[in-house]
């Protein structure tokens, strides 16, 4: 996306608003969707996330990180939606949970609850969604070195919880 388009939609322009939500709809679909596991709520996710953008885009410093800015906004929205279903889900049965999803994948996605949710967001933004580490920095408002630091060790608590897995076996 044009820088320019980038600019004129941080100071307001609706059209360069629409030109940017339509850009990124796709990106901010698929965080939505491998956080909220659901197709219908992704698509409301996307229209709150709209909503939210429209009214704080002017708050954005950097024109150039505005797709890191609205995946943030969509990642937080997603955390506040998932909290709040939390407060209501029933517990399930594990070996109900067995049958509906594959172990390796009951294996992953229990790694991932391991770590912090600050971890979690980081590894799904460096890796899901190929953001940069000097992005990642800016969006974090710490050093690159930090991020770096923080993604390594998010990385050995995944490698040390799947091998302690591995070792039940």
């Amino acid at each position: 996306m044009e820088l320019h388009t980038l600019k004129k939609a941080t100071e307001g322009d609706e059209q360069a608003f629409l030109a940017v939500m339509h850009t990124y709809k796709e990106d901010l679909y698929r965080t939505a969707l491998s956080f909220l596991k659901n197709e219908h709520d992704a698509i409301e996710a996307i229209q709150e996330v709209t909503f939210r953008a429209y009214k704080n885009i002017k708050k954005v410093k950097e024109p150039a990180y505005v797709k890191t800015w609205l995946i943030r906004v969509m990642m937080n929205y997603c955390h506040d939606e998932l909290k709040k279903k939390q407060q209501f889900i029933i517990k399930r049965d594990r070996k109900h949970d067995i049958a509906i999803y594959d172990s390796n994948l009951l294996i992953i996605e229990e790694a991932l609850r391991s770590l912090s949710s600050e971890q979690q967001q980081l590894l799904h933004m460096k890796y899901f969604m190929d953001i940069k580490n000097k992005e990642l920095a800016a969006i974090h408002n710490v050093p690159e070195g930090t991020i770096k630091s923080r993604v390594h060790n998010a990385l050995s608590k995944l490698r040390t919880f799947l091998s302690e897995k591995g070792d039940e076996k």
